[in-house]
């Protein structure tokens, strides 16, 4: 029931004349391949063995987009940003920032997605842009360490916010928060493995889910400042930190947050007309998901003062039983949806990069292989899982989100000199997309 997708089998495909032709390799100029220049498909022929079916539309992609970077992130990290600035101005500065930079990111992404369209994201970029050996080691770190790491995480915030709601005022063990984490990744494990239209219409669902939370929460927070409750907004800089420390720890919490804004490029094998897509779903998803922290954190201060968010961890929670009443309720409910469709999002990516560096022959033969009628990934997703459900029993939220900020952000800085080093080692390559850089060969 699994179909092998190897290296050598890839070339020779693409290397026939009627295949290049039979993919509309003239049509849109669009090269891929970690390497090597073949054309990528416009639509997946009946039993392509090569290329996983372009299923993914502009939807679904702003779903994927938007689904993971709104995870457990703006329910929690408003008060490590707040402990670390100091103020509400300095607070909401980071959050515009982190947001700008997430979207200067997806934007090189983009056009590093439209020169070549194959799933993987920064494997295939270190790959063209340097060669095998960045490549490899990227490929072993982040299907060991990165997305395992990042799935875990959302797992746990996902399950402790689901074990509260049945627990007394002690809080949940960790023994139940760890046991309904572990289920929750064999859930989402069998939805990605079972289909991609499942997969990506369970992330369509629980993406509409959690902005009607997040309208929700917004929606009190104009009520409550119609009400006249706006005596915390004044004074936006005082007690700033001057500590560039405390400033650059803050990015940490607020990074975090918009986390996922590059999962797109993981499955752009399997977008619909990606040299338009992956661009219009960037400018789509990304600024709607800035604006939605920022007027959630203006509807938490409409209820609480910067010195109370400081002193709460569950803020959203704390939100919800002093603006909703009686379906105060809806706000753990919402985190959990949110939580949920984040690392559905997540393991739906990462099971792709693992692919894409298997078939390339640089993780185990197996990994390569895809469902012969699903047509998913099927045991680098599972691979994915079991290494999560390890990280899971033996980690914390807190040490975990320690463990992949640091890491990853080197190799997505490593991904975006790879754009740099292409505009001058590669400047005629095809860019359907083209971000705007002061560095630039060809002007």
């Amino acid at each position: 029931m699994l179909r092998n997708l190897q290296t050598h089998g890839y070339e020779n495909h693409c290397n026939d004349d009627t295949n290049d032709e039979e993919s509309g390799g003239g049509g849109d100029g669009e090269t891929a391949g970690n390497g090597k220049d073949m054309l990528a498909r416009k639509l997946s022929t009946k039993g392509d063995t090569l290329y996983l079916e372009r299923r993914v539309g502009l939807f679904s992609g702003v779903a994927l987009i938007v689904g993971t970077m709104i995870g457990s992130g703006i329910f929690v990290s408003p008060t490590g940003l707040l402990i670390r600035t100091g103020s509400i101005g300095l607070s909401f500065v980071i959050w515009t920032v982190c947001g700008a930079m997430s979207l200067l990111g997806a934007l090189a992404y983009a056009e590093l997605g439209t020169m070549n369209p194959s799933s993987g994201a920064e494997y295939a970029y270190l790959m063209d842009a340097f060669g095998p050996m960045p490549a490899f080691l990227f490929s072993w770190i982040s299907t060991l360490i990165l997305k395992p790491s990042q799935v875990a995480i959302i797992c746990l915030s996902f399950a402790k916010y689901a074990v509260e709601a049945f627990v007394d005022d002690c809080g949940p063990s960790d023994f139940a928060v760890k046991i309904v984490a572990v289920l929750s990744i064999l859930v989402i494990t069998y939805i990605n493995c079972y289909s991609v239209n499942l997969a990506t219409g369970v992330q369509n669902a629980f993406t509409a889910a959690k902005l009607v939370a997040v309208f929700v929460v917004v929606t009190g927070g104009v009520h409550k400042i119609f009400q006249g409750h706006t005596e915390h907004f004044y004074n936006y800089f005082g007690n700033t930190t001057t500590s560039i420390g405390d400033v650059a720890t803050a990015f940490y919490s607020g990074l975090w947050a918009y986390d996922g804004w590059n999962n797109l490029n993981y499955v752009t094998e399997e977008i619909k007309n990606p040299s338009k897509n992956i661009p219009k779903a960037i400018y789509i998803s990304i600024p709607l998901v800035t604006v939605c922290y920022l007027l959630v954190n203006v509807a938490y201060l409409t209820i609480m003062s910067p010195a109370e968010i400081m002193q709460n961890e569950a803020v959203a929670v704390t939100f919800g039983i002093r603006a909703l009443g009686p379906i105060a309720w809806v706000i753990p409910l919402s985190i959990t949806i949110s939580t949920f469709g984040s690392a559905n999002g997540t393991l739906f990516a990462a099971g792709r990069l693992c692919f894409a560096a298997s078939r390339e022959g640089h993780l185990m033969n197996v990994l390569s292989y895809i469902h012969i009628k699903k047509l998913t990934p099927m045991p680098s997703i599972i691979f994915h899982s079991i290494i999560t459900i390890m990280m899971v029993t033996s980690g914390t939220i807190n040490s975990l989100i320690d463990f992949f900020s640091f890491t990853a952000w080197i190799f997505y800085g490593s991904a975006m000199l790879a754009l740099l080093v292409m505009r001058y080692t590669r400047p005629d390559a095809p860019r359907p997309y083209k971000v705007s850089t002061t560095i630039d060969k060809t002007g």
